[in-house]
């Protein structure tokens, strides 16, 4: 055959109904969609009904809290912040509070569902839930995170608990996070409740391995993807999506066991270099800037 149609590259010629505008401008649908889709579809596959469905896509309770906050300097900011237990059907519900500007109730129902998924699908007897801010943390002094926190933690307190819902920390957050909503929680009660949040320190009933357990389930749950394929992790690169404490320590996790860490990005740019990365180069370089990019060991992404 010599006629090979359109150039591989020629989007607009294989999709002659899409416009300029559409190609330049991708629409992306939000997290609750997202889950939304996800959530349909397997109840299509499961054969559930209708008020299955409805129960399942619906959470059982949320909260939206106003979070005032008095600066170091004196002034004066109002946050936002949101608590949702999608399904407490099997325990408690259990997630995190995440730190982020970008945070709205629709993220948080999203992730709180995700939550319900994951901890069902490997049989734990919790429920899903979530919480967020809309703030950036890094504009924050520590004193001031930490009187936001406990804001939050007095505005939400009638909904958490060790039996009624649990606290991790997330973007934004970790263990010092937790004690003080440990902390705050706990001084309102009248007695120590550590089972109120996990990822707390190791001093107040934190568990060791803690802070790079989810990194550890990243890679074997890809280890278990290549024993499928007949591979193991020496035989692959690896490209990280995200360099903060998950992907950092994922990466670290990787190289130690023979991958080539290849690429990796975080919300400022991308590095790569194809030999693989120096990862704890890397890790160094990105504690002393905030950032990988810059890293001189490693060619620029956009």
């Amino acid at each position: 055959m010599t006629d090979h149609g359109p150039e591989p590259h020629d989007v607009r010629a294989l999709m002659p109904d899409v416009t300029p505008d559409d190609l330049a401008a991708p629409q992306r649908p939000g997290a609750l969609a997202t889950a939304q889709a996800q959530l349909a579809g397997a109840v299509d596959a499961l054969g559930y009904g209708e008020g299955m469905h409805a129960m399942l896509a619906t959470p059982r309770r949320e909260i939206n809290v106003a979070v005032p906050l008095r600066r170091d300097d004196g002034r004066t900011e109002l946050f936002h912040g949101f608590r949702v237990q999608h399904n407490v059907s099997r325990g408690p519900g259990k997630g995190g509070l995440r730190f982020h500007p970008a945070v709205d109730v629709d993220e948080v129902r999203a992730l709180a569902m995700w939550m319900t998924w994951k901890c069902a699908v490997v049989e734990l007897p919790y429920g899903g839930a979530k919480g967020g801010v809309a703030i950036d943390p890094r504009h924050y002094s520590r004193a001031e995170l930490e009187r936001v926190t406990r804001r939050y933690t007095s505005e939400i307190m009638p909904m958490i608990g060790p039996e009624r819902d649990i606290m991790a920390p997330d973007v934004g957050t970790d263990a010092g996070t937790m004690a003080w909503v440990m902390d705050t929680y706990s001084v309102n009660r009248g007695y120590t409740i550590p089972g109120v949040v996990t990822g707390k320190p190791l001093e107040v009933g934190g568990s060791k391995g803690r802070a790079t357990a989810t990194s550890r389930g990243v890679v074997h749950t890809t280890e278990a993807a290549l024993r499928e394929a007949r591979t193991g992790l020496d035989q692959v690169t690896v490209a990280i999506q995200g360099f903060g404490k998950v992907g950092a320590n994922a990466a670290v996790i990787f190289a130690d066991a023979g991958s080539r860490v290849v690429a990796v990005s975080d919300q400022y740019g991308a590095v790569h270099r194809d030999g693989g990365l120096d990862v704890t180069g890397l890790v160094e370089h990105v504690e002393r800037t905030g950032s990988v990019v810059g890293f001189a060991e490693a060619d620029p992404l956009d």
